[in-house]
């Protein structure tokens, strides 16, 4: 008892202390809790306390609820950041507006608004883009439109100089816009039976826009590169009666044929990380980590590039699950394939395609749609070509080189002023100026010159069409335009997946556009890397005499075997520079890639049905490397070369038949004895577009 009383002593001199903190402006709520439990035991033993004590406690609560009413429990020290923020506008010379435009489904896309001021009967230009329209309109903060507009789709002196009405959106599913996210949607079909698409989504919100943005003229031009480019084709589906032109530069059109995750057949397996962040999330906020600093390392450590995505979790993502389940051209990809779509749609909307001579991402799209549209195009003028000697978007940057490569002039500047410019203008302003813009406008690699076409492809103004041309393998690695004439010839190399031939010299660095990468210029990489390689045939002409100039599509006509049961074959046409060249020393002897491609042996009979490949048997593989113009020049050589693997920008063929190579096991992977032949039945060839008058 003496011991429980000393303690209720001292329980009450603690509660005589608190009310006198109380008083004096403390608050102490954990003296407080501490008590009320303490006592809570205490009168269990003392039920003659229970009121005194309680009665203490309600004049305690009571205290604090007075001072409560007078002062904060503690301190408060007041938050230096407004609950509302009002940014200055402060010498601003145009207005930004945040809009969500609904969609017919009632989904509403984030969309941002530049309006230079005093703009009166403007034009609208309209990108679309899974890549964030706040990243795109304020990466660099300013009070000046010209400093504002950002990004990688914006040609900015041409939008500015023209005074357009900017508009970024964001597509469904990405960043400030609501709805689910879809790897280029396909259009309303078999493969989406939802009643919207990019095509009507880019409908709905042209719709908005002209309707409630007072400063237009109501007419609409869309612009993109990429993924915005293939997003600036969409509206050509039922297109709006307000868009009059579209300028899609380097777009995402066929993404098995020779875009960004196949071409013919064989996995673009370093955009890995690309699917990944692109695809797991809103923000692309989950970020492919790293593991060595050599991309060749990395993927070879996996083994597949099926195994690889499952050590990286990549079956949560959709897009990722239906490219390993389609690795042939099934209805999956060729229904998507916008080229085929766009081919049975009318030419009503004014559309400038912009392709790069070399462009390591989507080299396949813009004249895939090209070939597509040209032969409506007889009457309508609607359908106009630039082939410029860039990487994937350089036309909007300096463009005066391309690695080793220089042109000699702004290629990019000139497109921009000389062509673009012009173009919008025609069709986006009142009083329609007028423009001199060629059906095709194509740049001459070799002699660095623009020329102005009728059509493409054309080998001069006057519109000669190049000659299909064999260029053949020969014994001892020669190349020439005879045909040959010993008899069962061929050479042969060992190709070994464990010792993948890389695509560019090593370390293979990701892909990216930072300063640090170099990736946008590996198309142009010197090629004497490869062609001292035993697993690399190498196939030269003499020097030349004459020019030699081509002027489209050169074709691969291979005769080939493996001991193996499948098979990549990778043909590379390249112009090799004299031993040593004035004024430029960098360049003696350098091995230039002129067009180069890859084709999975598997799909030689059939894209969509792929076999396997009949072991030592000589078989005919036929296929098309990308668009070229240029001129090989007099003292330089015509080189082709002939390998089995492209890595790791493609995964490795196990050469062993497998139904599908993601998930290829580690005993799939066997070398093989490759042959090429060059004998008079049996010749092997690529086939130049060859312009004879120039």
């Amino acid at each position: 008892m003496a011991r429980s009383l000393g303690q209720l002593n001292r329980r009450l001199e603690k509660l005589t202390r608190l009310e006198r903190r109380l008083n004096s402006g403390a608050v102490v709520i954990p003296c407080l809790y501490y008590f009320l439990k303490r006592c809570s035991l205490l009168r269990k033993n003392f039920r003659w306390l229970h009121s005194s004590i309680f009665a203490f406690i309600l004049f305690v609560a009571g205290a604090l609820s007075a001072q409560t009413t007078q002062a904060p429990l503690y301190p408060n020290y007041p938050s230096e950041t407004p609950a509302t923020f009002q940014p200055s506008t402060f010498g601003m010379d145009f207005e930004r507006r945040e809009v969500m435009i609904p969609m017919r489904d009632g989904v509403k896309l984030h969309t941002v608004i530049l309006v230079p001021h005093g703009a009166k009967h403007e034009g609208i230009l309209l990108t679309r883009t899974p890549y964030s329209a706040n990243a795109l309109t304020m990466n660099t903060p300013s009070v000046h439109l010209a400093t504002s507009l950002w990004g990688y789709d914006n040609a900015t002196e041409t939008i500015i100089a023209g005074g357009y009405i900017r508009i970024v959106q964001d597509i469904r599913g990405k960043y400030g816009s609501e709805g689910d996210y879809v790897m280029n949607r396909p259009i309303h079909g078999p493969l989406n039976p939802t009643p919207v698409d990019e095509s009507t989504d880019t409908y709905d919100t042209i719709d908005w826009l002209v309707k409630n943005i007072p400063e237009t003229n109501g007419k609409v031009g869309v612009l993109g590169i990429s993924y915005d480019g293939f997003l600036s084709l969409m509206p050509l589906i039922h297109p709006h009666p307000a868009l009059k032109v579209a300028v899609p530069m380097n777009p995402m059109v066929d993404g098995w044929r020779g875009d960004d995750w196949f071409h013919n057949g064989a996995f673009r397996e370093q955009n890995m990380p690309y699917i990944y962040e692109q695809t797991a999330t809103r923000s692309n906020d989950a970020h492919w980590l790293s593991s060595n600093f050599d991309d060749y390392d990395t993927y070879m450590n996996a083994g597949s590039a099926g195994e690889l995505g499952k050590q990286r979790k990549m079956d949560q993502i959709g897009f990722w699950t239906k490219v390993t389940g389609h690795p042939a051209y099934d209805s999956f990809w060729s229904d998507q394939a916008v080229d085929r779509i766009l081919a049975n749609e009318p030419t009503t909307v004014p559309t400038m395609l912009v392709a790069s001579l070399w462009d390591q991402e989507d080299i396949y799209g813009a004249i895939a749609v090209y070939k597509a549209l040209e032969p409506k195009n007889t009457s309508n003028n609607k359908l106009f070509l630039v082939l410029g000697p860039w990487h994937h978007g350089q036309e909007i940057e300096d463009a005066s080189s391309l690695g080793a490569i220089n042109f000699h002039s702004d290629t990019g500047l000139y497109f921009r002023e000389q062509i673009l410019a012009p173009f919008l203008a025609h069709y986006l302003k009142d009083d329609a100026p007028p423009m001199d813009t060629a059906p095709v406008t194509a740049f001459e690699t070799g002699t660095n010159k623009w020329e102005r076409l009728q059509a493409w492809p054309s080998g001069c103004a006057n519109g000669c069409t190049p000659k299909p041309t064999p260029l053949y393998l020969q014994a001892e690695g020669k190349l020439a335009f005879t045909a040959p004439t010993k008899k069962a010839a061929f050479d042969e190399y060992i190709s070994d997946p464990a010792k993948p031939v890389p695509f560019r010299a090593r370390p293979s660095q990701p892909v990216g556009y930072t300063p640090n990468l170099s990736w946008v210029r590996w198309l142009v990489d010197d090629q004497r890397e490869f062609s001292g390689r035993t697993d690399v045939l190498t196939f030269t002409t003499e020097t030349l005499t004459a020019p030699v100039k081509i002027s489209g599509e050169p074709i691969a006509n291979l005769f080939a075997s493996t001991s193996g049961s499948d098979a990549d074959w990778v043909v590379k046409l390249i112009d090799v520079y004299p031993d040593e060249v004035a004024g430029q020393p960098e360049l003696g002897g350098y091995q230039l890639p002129v067009s180069m491609d890859i084709f999975r042996g598997r799909y030689r009979e059939s894209l969509s049905e792929p076999k396997a490949i009949p072991p030592n048997t000589p078989l005919q593989y036929k296929f098309a490397l990308p668009t070229t113009n240029h001129i090989f020049a007099a003292g330089h050589k015509i080189m082709v070369q002939v390998q089995s693997s492209w890595f790791p920008l493609y995964d490795r063929n196990p050469q062993t038949f497998v139904p599908n190579i993601f998930f290829a096991q580690p005993s799939d992977y066997q070398k093989a004895t490759m042959r090429i032949y060059h004998s008079p039945t049996q010749a092997s060839f690529v086939e130049l577009p060859l312009v004879t008058e120039h």
